[in-house]
């Protein structure tokens, strides 16, 4: 623990849904939802009105239209969203050369490392709102939330009670040192990272439901119940003991979600639904990341708390979710359930900056793989074999037309009509495509149908932010990263 509150947690507020309402004047007070728009797809990223329905991330799409019929569903504009992070994150390096990214919209920064007195906590705090301006008028409009604390975990604490609709209007919480245990103790378990929903439920089930009842246990009665590095690490946190430093972090070499069950699973048709739902949340990280990936691996924790895991390799790069859920399902056929699996994950690696069509996949020896027929793990699924035209941009190439030569309109998705101007696509299907002919700083825009092949429309590339346009990115490198250590 830091003697002085210098670890500072940057959180964007509902960012992707954020982007959009930014670049959409007619969605600025309505509920956004972002993320998978089919019938299998789960949220990434709801803003805050569509939150008063109780939609939230990583619930299925499906749900999220039951409780929320009229909000707008998009499917991402994943350019957009990496715009914004890298200006948020060059911010961050004007204060400290120490940020560690967590994700797009989330990040910690060392305050030793910058120019600020840290022992000046007023100058601490002054700083911590001057950032949440800066980063308002440099992404054109979008907030965030700031923690401040002697920790990483205080750090994130802080942020979290920074939020809106938390009680703080300036959106800034700092943990003066001291009272972190005071802070915390009647904060719900899962507060404390680490505690998902199946650690918080075998908590309850020991009578710990706040923070407060954790420390009335003793380190040994929650090594007992709980192993030696989980029950260790929660008694130390649950008393806001937390050394982690801040680490600039290279970039990920895999993304991957897991799930851990109450009860053992032996049934192959539940263990497929979950694993094509961790695919889905494992691809929008992916494309949030601007990667596409080789590898894919399946990863199960057996009855007997073994390690099975196996993975296939393609010959391309892909971020399509039907590819990673095909290569995930075909890995789950070689997994014995009868005595059945603890945890289940789905996991990608091996990245690269652009896609490849050519995709054939190979197992962990170099086998073609082939699907229950024997055909070959060839074709992009949904194209029947038809040749498809990809369309080519700064994060690789995506199919633009679908097996029956239609062009794919996402909703969402900047476009450019020849008479009518710049837009977004409301809705398409059976032919046609509804456009808002609006965009950022516009006024509310006209809604136009045309046809689906109107030559006049063509795609568009998001609007550039004037503080990119005044520092341009440097050259992406496009090698791909490392395979996962």
């Amino acid at each position: 623990m830091r003697a002085r509150a210098s670890v500072l947690h940057l959180d964007m507020d509902a960012f992707f849904a954020s982007v959009e309402q930014r670049d959409k004047p007619s969605l600025q007070t309505k509920a956004v939802i972002v993320g998978g728009t089919g019938g299998r797809g789960v949220v990434s990223t709801a803003s805050y009105q569509a939150r008063v329905f109780g939609v939230h991330s990583a619930m299925p799409s499906a749900q999220a239209r039951h409780l929320a019929p009229h909000a707008a569903f998009l499917a991402g504009r994943f350019e957009a969203y990496r715009e914004s992070s890298r200006v948020v994150m060059a911010a961050l390096r004007e204060i400290s050369p120490l940020v560690e990214p967590l994700s797009l919209d989330e990040a910690f920064v060392d305050l030793e490392r910058s120019s600020i007195d840290v022992a000046d906590q007023a100058a601490v705090a002054e700083l911590a709102a001057s950032l949440r301006v800066e980063i308002a008028e440099r992404t054109e409009g979008l907030s965030c939330s700031v923690g401040v604390g002697s920790s990483k975990f205080m750090a994130k604490v802080a942020s979290e009670m920074a939020k809106p609709g938390r009680g703080h209007q300036d959106h800034v919480v700092l943990v003066p040192p001291g009272t972190e245990e005071e802070v915390i103790a009647p904060l719900p378990v899962r507060a404390i990272p680490g505690v998902g929903p199946v650690a918080a439920a075998r908590l309850d089930k020991l009578g710990m439901k706040r923070v407060a009842d954790i420390r009335e246990a003793t380190r040994e009665e929650l090594v007992r119940e709980l192993g030696q590095a989980w029950g260790t690490s929660l008694a130390d946190l649950a008393r806001a003991r937390d050394d982690r430093p801040v680490v600039a972090s290279r970039e990920a070499k895999s993304i991957s979600v897991e799930d851990t069950f109450e009860h053992d699973l032996t049934d192959r048709a539940e263990c497929a639904r979950i694993i094509e739902r961790d695919a889905e949340l494992v691809c929008v990280r992916l494309r949030g990341s601007g990667h596409f990936a080789r590898t894919v691996t399946l990863k199960a924790k057996m009855a007997d708390f073994s390690i099975w895991s196996r993975s296939v390799t393609m010959e391309g790069a892909t971020d399509s979710t039907e590819r990673v859920r095909r290569m995930a399902r075909h890995l789950l056929d070689s997994l014995d359930l009868r005595e059945g699996v603890r945890l289940l994950g789905v996991g990608v690696a091996n990245f690269t900056t652009s896609a490849q069509e050519e995709l054939f996949a190979v197992d962990e020896d170099g086998a073609l793989l082939a699907d229950s027929e024997g055909v070959p793990i060839i074709e992009e699924p949904g194209t029947g074999g038809a040749v498809v035209e990809v369309a080519s941009g700064p994060f690789g190439r995506r199919r633009s037309f679908d097996e029956t030569g239609e062009r794919r309109w996402r909703p969402g998705a900047d476009v450019e009509h020849s008479e009518w101007g710049r837009g977004w696509v409301w809705g398409s299907g059976h032919g046609v495509v509804t456009v808002r002919f609006e965009y950022r700083g516009s006024q509310i825009g006209r809604v136009r149908s045309m046809p689906a092949d109107d030559p006049a429309l063509s795609p568009a590339a998001p609007l550039p932010l004037a503080w990119t346009l005044a520092h341009p990115a440097p050259a992406v490198d496009e090698e791909p990263a490392d395979e996962t250590s």
